[in-house]
């Protein structure tokens, strides 16, 4: 069982990425979420892309100008490694609540992971560290690590808890 090893990707997700895809058939758009994709029962298939398409764009919407974004990696050794977890967040904090966020997990899954459960949680609630550690904690809630990873789960919420808490900081 492998996971996803782009560090890129990964931030693309949370910046609501769109890829462009050409091929045999017709030009169509694919939201970066959608075109990874989880094994099930094609494990040989990691994208949603047919046979002869190539990606040949990536589409980003302009962020909002009150928006803070980071990207944060952890991982074994300093250069060359993939991530154990990474997290890429954007937060818009107003008047001491979370206006919008996103939130991009790497290293957890067979694709980039989008933090949507956290993100619920987290629109219109306070902007604290109690808000963002209950935001971690209902997104890993459903986890299941298997054995020699479960060391993940604490290494994610904490990655994310930290990522978010030093964005509010940079928006203050």
């Amino acid at each position: 069982v492998a996971t996803h090893p782009s560090d890129m990707a990964v931030a693309l997700a949370a910046l609501d990425a769109v890829v462009t895809v050409t091929g045999p058939a017709a030009e169509r758009r694919i939201p970066l979420t959608r075109l990874h994709r989880l094994p099930e029962d094609t494990p040989e298939r990691d994208t949603v892309l047919e046979r002869g398409e190539l990606i040949t764009g990536v589409e980003l919407p302009p962020p909002h100008a009150a928006a803070r974004s980071r990207y944060r990696k952890v991982r074994d050794r300093a250069s060359y490694a993939f991530a154990l977890v990474s997290v890429a967040a954007v937060l818009e904090v107003t008047d001491g609540a979370v206006r919008d966020v996103a939130i991009a997990l790497g290293g957890v899954a067979h694709k980039p992971w989008r933090a949507t459960t956290a993100e619920a949680v987290l629109r219109g609630a306070p902007a604290t560290r109690e808000s963002f550690v209950d935001a971690a904690a209902a997104e890993l809630a459903a986890a299941r690590p298997l054995a020699g990873n479960a060391f993940k789960v604490p290494l994610a919420r904490n990655t994310m808890v930290s990522t978010l808490l030093e964005l509010l900081e940079e928006a203050r």
